[in-house]
């Protein structure tokens, strides 16, 4: 399944794909947040979305243009909706991402229609990227393995610093159980602080 080519997308020498990984850069350089990548500010979910690249190709490297769409574009945009626009209890949390999956599936299904994909293909990313049937579809499970290897790999160290011990243990559990035993295999080769490393087995 991961190497399955979307409909239409054979003798096209990947320049669709190109084009669309293109226009999903070109959405997230838009973002006003900045992060500092060796020694330069750059677009937060632009910086995201190629570690989430870079870090497909380094689990799976036969991955679909499907998979490799909906990684670099499962963020895409993500600023516009922020946090702080819904309410702060755990109803709030849950409906703004689910809201956010939804607006990323359309934003990636228009650049898609825009270069030349086909409906089905289109279909295929919003459901990978809404990460639906994550249990039964190995490429949703991948997705989302991929996702927890880049947080834990990226983001885990600023968030833990502002997290306390027992929150933080009750998060890394939710990650570990959501990643398939590929994602495990991906984790534990990450040079994670022994006290992560620690609450992690």
């Amino acid at each position: 399944m991961m190497g399955k080519a979307p409909h239409g997308a054979r003798g096209l020498d990947g320049k669709r794909l190109e084009a669309v990984i293109a226009a999903i850069d070109a959405a997230n350089a838009r973002d006003p947040d900045q992060v500092i990548v060796e020694g330069r500010r750059e677009p937060a979910e632009l910086v995201y979305g190629r570690r989430m690249t870079a870090t497909l190709a380094r689990m799976v490297a036969n991955a679909s243009e499907h998979v490799r769409i909906a990684v670099r574009g499962q963020h895409i945009e993500r600023w516009t909706s922020p946090r702080n626009s819904y309410p702060k209890d755990r109803a709030g949390y849950l409906n703004w991402r689910n809201q956010l999956k939804d607006f990323h599936a359309c934003r990636v299904g228009e650049i898609m229609g825009a270069n030349g994909y086909q409906a089905a293909d289109i279909e295929r990313v919003g459901s990978l990227i809404r990460k639906e049937r994550m249990k039964s579809d190995p490429e949703a499970q991948l997705l989302e393995d991929v996702a927890c290897v880049v947080f834990l790999e990226y983001y885990l160290g600023d968030f833990s610093a502002k997290t306390d011990t027992e929150k933080l243990r009750g998060i890394l559990a939710k990650t570990w159980r959501k990643m398939s035993p590929l994602g495990h295999a991906h984790a534990r080769k990450l040079p994670l602080p022994p006290s992560v490393a620690a609450l992690l087995e």
